[in-house]
């Protein structure tokens, strides 16, 4: 069982600009469409956890939905889906130790946590086992930062860093316990 978290940040650690906007992602030219490895951590995870910020900006992205796993969506005020999400997307609220007991209980044991806020509620439980993180090599000044603030120190092990698409750097961590 594994949560991991595979995620693009700015050089000075930012997921979104001062705007909440994620256009400069698209910075870097990639003429061969590279997916930058998502599509094999596609295949290594059962579902997706995500906050509803997040889900909000990927309903607000001009694509199909983009996931064919199931996602579990935190939210303690919406009580409903997108119509043309159901089936697809779960709303799940309450502690997130049960939350992930429970998803593990149904069998969804590898998880792939998307979102600021919701990466850094993981961390603060130490629910974080590994995190794939690409940097884009621009840094923003500001905006929606990955990490937060913790009670303690949490180790990570880099496994693996490498340069994808002559620009970025994708580095692996695994949590050290």
């Amino acid at each position: 069982m594994a949560n991991i978290v595979y995620i693009a940040t700015s050089l000075d650690g930012y997921i979104a600009d001062k705007n909440n906007k994620v256009d400069w992602l698209h910075a870097i030219p990639n003429p061969e469409n590279s997916d930058m490895g998502f599509h094999e951590l596609m295949n290594r995870v059962d579902a997706l956890v995500m906050g509803r910020n997040t889900l909000d900006l990927i309903l607000n992205f001009d694509c199909d939905w983009p996931y064919s796993k199931p996602v579990f969506v935190l939210s303690n005020t919406m009580t409903c889906v997108p119509k043309s999400l159901e089936g697809k997307v779960f709303l799940v609220k309450g502690e997130l130790t049960d939350i992930v007991e429970n998803l593990n209980a149904q069998g969804f044991n590898n998880l792939y946590i998307d979102g600021g806020i919701t990466i850094q509620n993981f961390l603060k439980e130490d629910l974080i086992d590994e995190m794939i993180i690409t940097t884009i090599p621009t840094l923003l000044g500001g905006g929606i930062p990955l990490f937060g603030e913790l009670s303690a120190p949490l180790n990570f092990t880099c496994v693996k860093s490498e340069q994808l698409i002559s620009a970025l750097c994708q580095s692996h961590f695994i949590r050290k316990r």
